[in-house]
């Protein structure tokens, strides 16, 4: 959904892929300095407890600057023709792992837990960190075939990753409210996952009648 928006924000950063190419950021170097800020962020959320509840302003301080980070290193890619196969798989790899980091963080913490109790708090963020994956998943496997994926679903990286951050900063005022995000985020990934199987499933359908 931000996709488009998304877009007119690479636009404006301009300026600052051109400050990084001179100080010599590469796209991959970008793409590590992201992923040690969401590294950062999941140990702020891991350290969050009732008494230290402005950890959260900084897991989102954190959270926000890494996905900075993985809008920039694209744009220092495109504008310095430095794009390569390896640097898009390290990326998504990367990017893989910092998701998983921060949904582990808050499953250990038992942030969801304040308002859904231990068993279900655990249920809604492992729902949520598997929706997370599946939904890259999803688009990995359709553009192996030739479909293209990007801005199909209602919550891509980017729309997970604001809601996140929102729903963080209210559980700094009132901590249960990171339980409700996360359940919120496990609805809105494994929906946008259906939403791509069924995008998939439509194209493949159109592709084989047009052949036949």
């Amino acid at each position: 959904m931000l996709t488009k928006l998304k877009k007119q924000i690479q636009q404006m950063l301009t300026s600052q892929a051109n400050v990084a190419n001179k100080i010599g950021l590469t796209p991959n170097k970008i793409s590590t300095i992201g992923f040690i800020l969401a590294l950062a962020s999941a140990v702020s959320f891991t350290l969050t407890t009732p008494q230290y509840s402005w950890l959260l302003i900084l897991a989102v301080v954190f959270l926000l600057a890494s996905g900075f980070c993985d809008t920039l290193d694209g744009i220092v890619a495109r504008i310095f023709g430095q794009t390569t196969v390896f640097g898009g798989f390290y990326d998504s790899i990367l990017d893989r792992y910092a998701d998983a980091a921060v949904y582990v963080a808050i499953i250990v913490a038992g942030l969801p837990n304040h308002v859904w109790g231990y068993f279900w708090g655990s249920v809604w963020g492992l729902s949520a960190l598997a929706g997370s994956i599946m939904v890259s998943y999803t688009r990995a496997r359709a553009e192996a075939v030739g479909i293209k994926m990007e801005s199909i679903g209602i919550a891509e990286r980017a729309e997970r990753m604001l809601i996140l951050a929102v729903f963080s900063i209210i559980a700094f005022f009132w901590l249960p409210a990171l339980g409700y995000g996360i359940a919120l985020l496990a609805v809105l990934a494994n929906f946008t996952v259906i939403q791509r199987v069924v995008y998939v499933y439509r194209t493949l359908k159109k592709k084989a009648a047009v052949a036949a």
